[in-house]
């Protein structure tokens, strides 16, 4: 049997497979850095973030230096980039973290984080059904006079991302492509307008001063933008499917955190100079998400305003695509290596798509909907309850899982390289690790402390106890189902995070694939 630590101590060539069995394998050299990118960035969703993430901030935390936490938290993710990039130049796997966990702290601990993938990316992903449901219904009021339950479109939406998410991984790249640029243009445009047109206090740059970020709302803050950044840990998902993945992962992971970091810190900026530092709480406070509307409408007109709410939707369909992705891709992975059914670990026709995968999360998505359009009775008299409680609810929840999973992925890449006997080598990738693990254990204990604000919820509600709790129910179920595999199927355990490495090995020892 192979045990954990051989798995970390094997040389890095042997972590790259070319063996092919039985359609266990993505299919390569499907995106260069230009696909890769354009799909990790699609999930940051900006637009969504700008007209979204931004005034909520400011409204419900009352912190004028966002702009400032944005640049903060790229430093902390490009910390944890350095490491995590130089572990995806040794292991090749559609289930990045797990795979990266498994190598470091071993199979069973990769099992646990497995199922907090699964979790946390699908209820990303559902959550945004929620708000997709109400904007469209809204766009439909608004131009076209009919009345639209949310949920119709919401469906619509699931049943088309799942139809894309067949296809070929470079065709779902150029649909997202076409989606990000436009929105990241728009958003552009608007920064540029306000810059130049500012409000009252002119071009003040008071939203960059640390004193910005004083009082109790910090904390929660950080919550609330770092999941702004979140899609650019998904580059390691697409290894398989790249031509030179030890080249092109670390590239286009470098590239998305930077990119995201410098975008959403003048962004946010940007609506500061607009208002003014001084206003920018208050008028956040009373547009809430109109606020991006708001301040395009006084400056760059109707028409354009009118785009931007077209867009603000392709951009979380983009978003959608996303991440639906990335689930069929972890589930891919899991069914590969004996963590879900076989059927799950077997890609589809000449697309090479894992289309079981694309099916488990459509299905998903559906039946998640469902539930919530059967609760839209209306009984509070808020009709929009069941939207936002989707949107608040499966986002904080991926939110706090993909936290947890990145400190635990920092921890794991230590592990890896000193068990390697590379800890002087990798020396300085270790302590940033370390110190990017630090920082995110802060945020994630912060995001569950502070998760009836997050989610809406009184301080005496169960939920804000519920909902985080559906991560951490998630890592135990995961791990004992690994304690469980290692007990009884020492073999299906100790392939727990080697991919289509571990077929190349039982190829070569004469076994069955």
């Amino acid at each position: 049997m192979t045990t954990d630590s051989s798995r970390t101590n094997r040389a890095p060539a042997e972590g790259i497979s070319t063996f092919k069995g039985q359609d266990r394998a993505l299919r390569a050299d499907r995106l260069g850095t230009g696909g890769l990118l354009l799909s990790v960035l699609a999930a940051t969703a900006p637009l969504m973030v700008v007209a979204g993430v931004m005034p909520t901030t400011f409204a419900v935390m009352g912190i004028v230096g966002q702009p400032l936490l944005f640049v903060i938290l790229g430093a902390v993710l490009v910390l944890f980039s350095l490491g995590y990039a130089e572990m995806s130049r040794h292991v090749h796997n559609a289930g990045a973290f797990y795979a990266y966990i498994s190598r470091g702290l071993g199979g069973t601990a990769g099992a646990g984080a497995a199922l907090v993938a699964l979790v946390a990316y699908n209820s990303l992903q559902v959550g945004i059904y929620g708000i997709f449901g109400f904007e469209v219904s809204g766009l439909f009021a608004t131009y076209a006079d009919l009345e639209v339950a949310w949920w119709i479109p919401a469906l619509a939406a699931a049943l088309a991302v799942g139809a894309l998410g067949w296809l070929k991984i470079d065709v779902n790249a150029k649909v997202l492509g076409v989606l990000l640029v436009i929105e990241v243009l728009l958003v552009v445009v608007f920064d540029i307008a306000a810059v130049a047109d500012p409000g009252t206090e002119g071009l003040s740059l008071h939203a960059f001063n640390p004193d910005t970020l004083t009082g109790a709302g910090v904390g929660t803050a950080l919550c609330f933008c770092i999941a702004a950044f979140l899609g650019f840990e998904q580059a390691p998902v697409y290894a398989e499917e790249t031509s030179r993945p030890h080249v092109l992962v670390p590239r286009v992971m470098f590239l998305a955190v930077t990119g995201v970091a410098v975008f959403f810190a003048i962004s946010s900026w940007a609506l500061t100079v607009a208002t003014g530092p001084a206003s920018i709480v208050s008028t956040s406070q009373e547009q809430s998400a109109g606020l991006l509307f708001f301040l395009t409408e006084d400056r760059l007109g109707s028409t354009f305003t009118d785009v931007l709410h077209v867009l603000f939707v392709t951009g979380m369909f983009a978003a959608l695509l996303s991440f639906h992705n990335v689930v069929a891709r972890y589930a891919f992975a899991m069914g590969r290596e004996g963590l879900l059914p076989a059927a799950f670990g077997r890609t589809t026709g000449s697309s090479g798509a894992p289309g079981t995968g694309s099916l488990l999360q459509t299905g998903i998505a559906v039946v998640l909907v469902l539930t919530f359009a059967l609760t839209d009775d209306k009984p509070t008299g808020d009709p929009t309850a069941p939207v936002l409680h989707l949107f608040t609810w499966g986002g904080n929840i991926g939110a706090l899982g993909v936290i947890v999973l990145m400190a635990i992925a920092s921890l794991s890449v230590v592990v890896f390289f000193v068990r390697r006997g590379a800890a002087g080598a990798q020396s300085w990738r270790l302590v940033t690790s370390a110190v990017a693990g630090v920082a995110l254990v802060v945020i994630a204990v912060y995001t569950v402390k502070d998760f009836d604000v997050l989610v809406g919820a009184g301080p005496d509600s169960a939920l804000r106890w519920i909902l985080p709790g559906v991560v951490g129910l998630a890592l135990v179920i995961g791990l004992v189902q690994g304690a469980i595999l290692r007990s009884r199927a020492p073999e299906t355990h100790a392939r727990i995070g080697l991919g289509n490495e571990a077929f190349q090995l039982e190829k070569e020892a004469g076994g069955t694939p």
